[in-house]
């Protein structure tokens, strides 16, 4: 990526650069102008094949098209005397790759010269393919990689046990990611495991032996037998079970300081309880129903119902603003703004979103498509754009972590996509996702419904409920749904009217 630029400096540098015509810096003299460190920097790593068919770096210019040297007569020094490829060098006349390459060599070598396990070397070999190399070298160069590599390395044996083990960290759960995509380790399912450790932890909270034994109960054949029943656990199904405990566990922890068993547990408890906290504390009737089934509570009590219509939604108009200004703005990266036209015009949920990869996403002349489930969802012109230059600029396979991904949204973990929540953080910057979608929701009465439902990924049941707030009649749409299909042609939804 390259550097930010400052904004130029016309009193301080009074020369323009020869290529972007701003007032930095020059760093040096090539034969079309002296050259600002920002354009120097960006020449030492265009990479194609000159007009006069010579493949690698391509420094200069020749009119305004990319040359390599000797047609353009930049003098540059780019041959690595490691491995005699063109590339940006490092030090020593030695290329990025070539640093990066013994950097790795280095840091993972067994103590005692004994060989390395194979799945060191998988993690080696993945690391030293890298083709943005200088991203490795600021990766690895961290004080607690190089320590927790090192680490690694004396490690005989390198399982997912052997690394539960090491102290919990973000560069543990990163290097186990390259280690499973890579195939030196299974793949496990990574959210059951930290709901479990976590878990553990959040057992040492409860400040009653009896209360501590009914959440540990709680725990294993609610929630994790749940997730067991599951082929992966979803981020939305980890964080639940992490509230539905975590206040589960202050409910019993209020008992405990009254003197109560859940037992002797009484609607007027719970009526105090629940009035003296926060609106979260009604996440409890999770742990209450599961207490009921298991017959440890009377089944007559009940937490007072969240409100319905009570969160905030944008209008028609704020909507209608902010998709307009997505088509302009360059502030949000292409990926941001690609989301936020399926939130803010489709109401997509950002846990879908996050999930789509790009055989989902059709790319042609004429028209942009984004499936989800059964539907095509068609993006045309400006709502095109941001998704466009996603397909033309792709950058998922620069690094170790993604080698061969598909996701349109990679995360930081290795061959993951990018989370929910984290996208979520992002868009606020312009947007409540949850406001917007529930406006998109409420303005529904001017859009064909026949699909929406299914489109949305939404129950029958909300879908009418947001209807009959914004005064639309969705009962034919309803019954329609158990109506027998006519055709077998893969729906579209068209854009909504007004954008």
């Amino acid at each position: 990526m390259p550097r930010p630029r400052k904004a130029g400096d016309p009193v301080r540098w009074p020369e323009p650069c020869g290529r972007c015509g701003e007032h930095h810096q020059i760093a040096v003299r090539w034969p079309d102008g002296g050259i600002c460190g920002y354009c120097y920097q960006q020449a030492k790593r265009t990479r194609g094949t000159c007009a006069c068919g010579h493949e690698g770096v391509l420094p200069g210019r020749v009119d305004t098209l990319p040359a390599c040297r000797s047609c353009s007569g930049v003098q540059l020094n780019i041959d690595c005397i490691g491995c005699g490829n063109e590339d940006e060098l490092h030090s020593g006349n030695r290329c990025w790759s070539c640093i990066l390459a013994a950097t790795v060599d280095r840091l993972l070598s067994p103590p005692d010269n004994q060989p390395p396990s194979p799945a060191l070397r998988a993690v080696a070999t993945a690391l030293k393919s890298m083709k943005r190399a200088n991203s490795g070298m600021t990766w690895i160069q961290q004080p607690h990689v190089t320590a927790f590599l090192q680490q690694l390395a004396a490690t005989p044996v390198i399982t997912h046990t052997h690394l539960d083990e090491l102290p919990a960290s973000r560069t543990r759960e990163y290097v186990r990611g390259l280690l499973v995509e890579h195939q030196a380790l299974p793949r496990r399912d990574e959210l059951s495991a930290r709901f479990a450790e976590w878990a553990e932890q959040a057992l040492e909270r409860i400040t009653s032996q009896n209360h501590r034994d009914i959440i540990r109960r709680y725990i294993r054949w609610h929630h994790q037998r749940r997730m067991n029943q599951m082929d992966e656990v979803t981020q939305g199904t980890f964080l639940r079970a992490k509230q539905s405990v975590t206040v589960g566990i202050e409910l019993l922890n209020w008992l405990t300081e009254r003197d109560t068993e859940l037992a002797a547990l009484t609607q007027a408890h719970l009526d105090r309880w629940q009035a003296e906290g926060p609106t979260t504390r009604g996440i409890a009737s999770h742990f209450l129903d599961w207490a009921t089934r298991t017959s440890l509570i009377d089944p007559s009590l009940k937490l007072q119902p969240h409100r319905r219509g009570t969160s905030p939604r944008l209008d028609a108009a704020a909507q209608a603003e902010l998709v307009r200004g997505l088509s302009h703005t360059t502030d949000m990266s292409p990926r941001d703004r690609a989301a936020a036209i399926l939130v803010l015009v489709f109401g997509q949920q950002v846990s879908d979103i996050v999930q789509l990869t790009w055989h989902d996403v059709k790319v042609t002349e004429d028209l942009v498509t984004v499936t989800f489930g059964a539907v095509e969802i068609a993006l045309t012109s400006p709502l095109d754009e941001p998704w466009r230059e996603l397909a033309a600029t792709p950058t998922h396979d620069q690094t170790a972590a993604h080698p061969n991904s598909n996701w349109v949204f990679r995360g930081g973990a290795p061959g993951r996509h990018l989370r929910a929540s984290t996208l979520t953080q992002r868009l606020s910057a312009a947007f409540s996702s949850r406001a917007a979608r529930l406006g998109t929701l409420h303005e529904l009465k001017i859009a064909p419904v026949a699909i929406i439902a299914e489109a949305l990924g939404y129950a029958p049941a909300t879908i009418d409920r947001h209807a009959l707030a914004s005064s639309a009649n969705y009962m034919e749409y309803i019954s329609s749904l158990h109506a027998p299909s006519s055709s077998h042609d893969k729906p579209s939804l068209p854009l909504r009217r007004g954008y």
